[in-house]
């Protein structure tokens, strides 16, 4: 055998291997670790690739079982849910609601005059009993039901039912609100001028739950629906703010009335929707509806948070201001008052600051940490009333105390007195003059077609009566004094002695003699009783019954 045909010569055991034996056997070695390297990718993208197969059929399992589970759900829900309710009875029902009858204007109007004079009366029992009585909420819910049937016919009719009782109510309102002397905003009115994000959703959570009681038959829910979302009390309000020409009040309480108007329609239109009550809408015109709820309640909630946010903002501001006067002051100072007009810019604050130490530099260092933390403007009043410390401070506190009440009440009786006074004269209140001093109150009255004098002696009597302390004067106007005074043989009857004590009250006030004409005697008599009383008395010779007219003025 020749040489190039002999096979390569293998190393015996124990041999050395040469450096070009070395350079022979690295290709095979690397060529191994390649083979085994890619053997181990190959496994590698293999336990990937059936892990991958293994989650994505785990993955469509979960799918199936949950597209199962809502199948079984909706199955539920349509037989056992949708299926139990009588959509044609329950829409007859709202649809009777809906209607502008005669019982439902006179509701209307009954509910709106109790509404407004418990806010005026700041009486939450009163304006309980309104919300009660209104029957608002029937075309409201009729509004939502229409739409969600998209029955038009039924949707204009609820529409015109609804404008007609709140114009109505409005209008009933102002004119109650307009002629009173008492146009006070209360705190029942002020709580319905500014309404939030809080208040919508009220209106939500009672809309849910008054469409659900409709719509399972059990109404009686209703009452305390109408309680919670109070239609009639901001509509009653909107009629004040229209009557006193108030716009903050007027637009306040009108954006309240129509956040719980929409608040409720829509939510009673997906109740509606959500409890299958049938549509001759398309699909097209659904999604349209969609999207029309969502919008509304988005541009609804969008204001409402604003204001939310604001009202945040300045109950926050409030704490504050109060824990940066607290902070410049040392024990045992008291803060007394403290007044902030959010309104004004700068923001105005003024505090009233018991302490026994005055600070004159204190006002300015707090309005620079007020500026700082509430990051606006801010002018502070502050007034500091130097105190003693100990039980001093204590009995001084105390008796400042009792004397702000003392004074709060005897202010709240001048007031009271102002108002009867007004009432009985027929005048403003800005027309009654008040003499805190000599505790003096006077009024001119107008005149009242056929009121005699004796019923204006009547009302200031009955007013004078109330406030012992006083002395109170209605100044009649000018009228004619009783035709005749009875006597009899023992002098003047009761009657004629109630004509000469008219006569008497008429003259003091007005500040006019009287004439008498008649039989000398009795004339003789009733002038000794009358100038008693100051007047001043002319005689006339005359015969029959003792008869009395003014004296001419000078």
């Amino acid at each position: 055998m020749s040489d190039t045909a002999k096979p390569d010569a293998v190393p015996e055991p124990g041999a050395d291997i040469g450096a070009e034996d070395v350079e022979l056997a690295k290709p095979s070695m690397e060529e191994d670790e390649a083979a085994a390297k890619a053997a181990d990718d190959t496994k590698e993208k293999a336990g990937q690739a059936g892990a991958e197969s293994s989650g994505t059929q785990h993955q469509s399992a979960a799918r199936a079982s949950l597209a199962a589970a809502l199948v079984t759900v909706r199955e539920w829900w349509a037989e056992q849910v949708i299926g139990q309710v009588d959509q044609a009875e329950v829409i007859e029902r709202r649809r009777e609601d809906c209607a502008l009858s005669e019982r439902y204007l006179f509701m209307t109007a009954m509910s709106a005059g109790i509404a407004v004079l418990g806010l005026l009366l700041s009486s939450p029992a009163v304006v309980i009993g309104a919300m009660l009585l209104s029957p608002l909420m029937g075309p409201i819910m009729g509004l939502g039901f229409a739409l969600a049937i998209g029955d038009w016919d039924w949707l204009k009719q609820s529409g015109r039912s609804l404008a007609v009782g709140s114009i109505l109510a409005v209008l009933l309102c102002a004119a109650l609100v307009f002629p009173s002397p008492i146009q006070t905003i209360t705190s029942e009115i002020a709580a319905r001028t500014r309404p939030n994000l809080f208040d919508l959703f009220v209106a939500l959570f009672s809309a849910l739950a008054g469409a659900y009681a409709m719509i399972r038959g059990r109404e009686g829910t209703i009452v305390g629906v109408a309680i919670a979302t109070a239609l009639m009390p901001p509509l009653a309000v909107v009629g004040f703010g229209l009557a006193t020409f108030n716009w903050t009040v007027f637009s306040g309480a009108l954006l309240l009335f129509v956040t719980n108007l929409l608040t409720i329609a829509l939510t009673a239109f997906a109740m509606a929707k959500l409890y299958g009550f049938r549509s001759t809408l398309t699909k097209g015109q659904t999604k349209a509806q969609n999207f029309f709820v969502a919008a509304v309640f988005v541009a609804l909630a969008v204001p409402l948070a604003f204001t939310l946010q604001q009202i945040a903002w300045e109950t926050n501001a409030q704490r504050i201001v109060r824990d940066a006067i607290r902070e410049r002051f040392e024990r045992p100072a008291q803060i007394d008052a403290v007044e902030i007009d959010f309104a004004s810019d700068p923001l105005e604050v003024s505090a009233i600051m018991f302490t026994p130490v005055i600070r004159p530099d204190a006002e300015k260092e707090i309005a620079r940490a007020l500026e700082n933390r509430l990051g606006r403007e801010v002018i502070l009043t502050l007034t500091q009333t130097q105190t003693e410390t100990g039980a001093g401070a204590a009995q001084r506190a105390q008796l400042s105390a009792t004397r702000a009440q003392e004074a709060a009440a005897a202010a709240a009786r001048v007031q009271a007195l102002a108002t009867r006074l007004s009432l009985a004269a027929g005048v403003p209140e800005g027309d009654v003059l008040i003499d805190r001093n000599r505790r003096r109150a006077l009024v001119r009255a107008k005149r009242l077609d056929g009121a005699p004098l004796a019923v204006y002696r009547t009302l200031e009597t009955r007013i004078a009566a109330t406030e012992p302390e006083w002395t109170v004067e209605l100044i009649p106007p000018q009228a004619s004094l009783p035709a005749v005074i009875g006597f009899d043989e023992d002098g003047p009857t009761a009657q004629g002695r109630d004509a000469l004590a008219v006569i008497a009250w008429a003259a003091q006030r007005l500040a006019r003699g009287v004439v008498l004409t008649g039989d000398s005697d009795q004339a003789d008599i009733a002038a000794e009783l009358l100038r008693e009383q100051g007047v001043e008395v002319q005689l006339r010779n005359g015969f029959g019954p003792l008869r009395v007219e003014w004296a001419a003025e000078e």
